[in-house]
């Protein structure tokens, strides 16, 4: 943690009478220690400076981050506002619903909602269409023998999210790669010279944008079409007050990243934690086994508890968006704190995630507390893959493919004889900011 903090900056000063985390460089203040070991840095500050503190994030500049229970309660408050996340990175969510409220939201929202909803889903017949595509994936990673786990969840996620789309499954590599330059626009320093983050970001952008668009003049011209870019189209086209293609086109974009990034870091995990924890495996083939079959509805998933219980636990211990941004449009009262009008914030989904404020054994990577549940579940357990306060749009479909994943995982290696390991270290290489995911380098055999 010290290489990542700045050692000529430890003097202890104040913000609006809150204590500034020591140890921010110049440009890129604490991004490194928060992309790098984002846990680690948030124990320190809280045993150093309690549970309010300042945190300097580079071209985001400072937000405010709190670690008190109440501050969860922020994201549905009507005094606080998504717009900071389009302040942020203007180029990737400008225009797209994640930034917006009121009206707007709930505009952009009401045109794509209802296709991700169970019954949507099972209606347009998702389930059969993405389980085949799984089943090949890893029956492929089985002949193969060894994966790079994260490079392969993200190019079959991809994949995913495209045939749900309507759009052609070409190039997936190049989409990929055009995909994680752009999320380079959220910690981009506002230079503008080629070869810097800034410059590939919005190259990448562009590139995105002009085949999206391309996309939608197709949906419009075969309007009998199926596929989820047809139906936002015809939505968003319905809708009473016409909203204009750059608005569809920064949803459709931001709907495909969410919908393969963030999902490819959490199935990337759940292979992970079936390699390192020969139990979980055991209870997983045991019940896909009894299953006999891919689940391809909503109303099948109940058929498997333990895949379920995975998928849970997966995004607590390991939450795709660990970190979630608001800005105070009033002044707010935050445990024993008073927040300024106009404070930006920072509200990290990581600390509650594993809080034993809220979980028993937290550190604990238990399917039991999920199988032995008997209250609903709450909001704080699905705020993984998006910005709050409601469930993400994508959860269902998250929910569906990577229940679909682990039951078709289990039977291709049992049938084989073959099970998931490790072949090199976890901790090492991980990310915690603007996603989070495992490092990039993490492999996995199947023998």
């Amino acid at each position: 943690m010290d290489m990542l903090l700045n050692p000529l900056n430890r003097r202890h000063r104040l913000r609006h009478d809150i204590p500034v985390v020591p140890g921010a460089f110049p440009l890129v203040g604490h991004l490194p220690a928060v992309i790098c070991d984002l846990p680690r840095l948030l124990r320190r500050a809280e045993r150093t400076l309690g549970s309010h503190f300042w945190l300097d994030f580079g071209p985001a500049g400072h937000l405010m981050t709190s670690l008190d229970p109440d501050a969860l309660a922020l994201l549905r408050h009507k005094d606080v506002s998504s717009a900071l996340i389009e302040d942020i990175a203007p180029e990737l969510f400008g225009g797209t619903l994640v930034a917006q409220d009121g009206i707007a939201h709930r505009q952009a929202r009401d045109a794509i909602q209802a296709a991700l909803l169970p019954k949507g889903l099972t209606q347009a017949g998702i389930g059969e269409l993405f389980a085949p595509v799984i089943r090949a994936r890893v029956q492929r990673w089985r002949d193969r023998g060894d994966v790079t786990i994260l490079r392969e969840t993200g190019d079959l996620m991809l994949k995913l999210i495209f045939s749900l789309m309507g759009i052609p499954a070409q190039d997936l590599p190049g989409w990929h790669r055009k995909y994680r330059q752009l999320l380079q626009l959220i910690v981009a320093p506002p230079v503008d010279l080629p070869g810097l983050p800034l410059r590939r970001g919005r190259a990448a952008r562009d590139w995105i944008d002009a085949r999206l668009r391309e996309f939608v003049r197709a949906a419009r011209e075969h309007a009998s079409r199926t596929g989820l870019i047809n139906d936002m189209v015809s939505a968003f086209d319905r809708s009473d007050d016409a909203l204009s293609d750059d608005v569809l086109v920064a949803n459709i974009r931001l709907l495909l990243l969410g919908g393969h990034d963030t999902t490819a870091s959490t199935m990337a995990w759940m292979v992970i934690e079936l390699a390192r924890q020969p139990g979980l495996w055991d209870a997983l083939v045991e019940e896909a086994r009894r299953v006999g079959a891919v689940p391809t509805r909503h109303a099948d998933l109940a058929q498997c508890p333990v895949a379920e219980a995975l998928f849970r636990e997966t995004l607590r211990v390991h939450p795709a968006t660990p970190l979630l941004v608001r800005r105070a449009l009033r002044e707010l009262r935050l445990g024993q704190r008073r927040i300024p009008t106009g404070t930006d914030l920072c509200i990290p989904l990581l600390h509650f995630s594993t809080s034993a404020l809220l979980h028993e054994a937290p550190d604990q990577f238990r399917l039991a507390r999920w199988l032995q549940r008997t209250e609903p579940i709450r909001p704080v357990d699905m705020l993984q893959f998006g910005t709050g306060p409601h469930v993400c749009m994508g959860y269902h479909l998250a929910w569906l493919e990577l229940v679909q994943f682990c039951i078709a995982l289990a039977l291709t290696m049992h049938e084989a004889g073959v099970r998931p390991r490790l072949l090199s270290g976890v901790e090492k290489g991980r990310h915690y900011y603007p996603t989070a995911h495992p490092s990039m380098t993490i492999r996995i055999g199947f023998s």
